[in-house]
């Protein structure tokens, strides 16, 4: 039975991987958590990773980009793996990720959805196809208590698209602020926050006289903490090293 620890256990995303791992019987029981939320769970709470006193074989975070950075390099130091799910993260932090890959095995995705990695593979396809042809805009939609903006899942589509296009592209996420028309070579992302909704992620080629729609919606957090327990089925038999929805989806097929 492998030991997990939940960076992030007070939040949203924290609670419902708590539930999804207790629900199912996939080797995995949760030791610990880490918030700097006081929260009463079934299971001890710390304030920080380096002041958990009991013994856990892998971290699955959902937390803060600060708190997601200081979890990683503790890990780091004590050879521990690490899935990540926060979002919101810098430059900086993603380099910090890659170094730390180098000394432990680290999956690291900005959506745990297997749906939304199908998206991804689908836009790319239809971005390879249609090149410059299609004029392509992401419109994300989330609940009203997500502070970042653009969700890292939009950050991930636009920058695969832009990866399959034959040119360079930008991207415009402030178009109100700019009295010109639009440009070829940009990719348009918009925001949504309201309500409850748990994520949508809507991308749109169009054309002269027709246009394509690939949409994704998750109806519960409940996606996002299946595709967590997959990852970290996944990331207990790798050796160290960088890993991705992308990879556990072409290791399964």
């Amino acid at each position: 039975m492998k030991r997990l620890l939940i960076n992030g256990i007070a939040g949203q995303m924290g609670q419902a991987l708590l539930r999804a791992i207790t629900e199912q019987n996939q080797g995995f029981t949760v030791v610990a958590g880490v918030d700097i939320r006081p929260i009463s769970a079934s299971v001890p709470v710390y304030a920080s990773a380096q002041r958990v006193d009991v013994p856990y074989d892998m971290v699955i975070d959902f937390s803060t980009p600060k708190a997601c950075v200081d979890t990683l390099r503790h890990c780091e130091s004590i050879g521990c793996p690490i899935v990540i799910g926060t979002t919101g993260l810098s430059k900086d932090d993603l380099l910090e990720i890659h170094k730390a890959s180098i000394q432990i095995p680290v999956f690291h995705s900005s959506n745990m959805s297997l749906g939304v990695n199908l998206q991804i593979a689908l836009v790319k396809t239809v971005a390879r196809a249609l090149g410059l042809d299609a004029d392509i805009e992401i419109i994300e939609k989330h609940h009203n208590q997500k502070v970042d903006a653009p969700s890292g899942t939009a950050w991930m589509l636009a920058n695969e698209i832009a990866q399959s296009m034959p040119e360079p592209m930008h991207f415009e996420l402030a178009r109100c602020e700019n009295a010109h028309k639009r440009d070829p070579h940009e990719i348009g992302i918009h925001s949504i926050r309201g309500g409850t909704i748990a994520g949508e992620h809507e991308v749109m080629f169009m054309c002269r006289d027709e246009a394509i729609t690939i949409k994704h919606e998750a109806f519960s957090k409940r996606v996002f903490a299946t595709g967590a327990l997959r990852a970290a089925i996944y990331l207990a038999e790798k050796p160290a090293g960088l890993y991705t929805m992308q990879d556990l989806v072409s290791d399964t097929e």
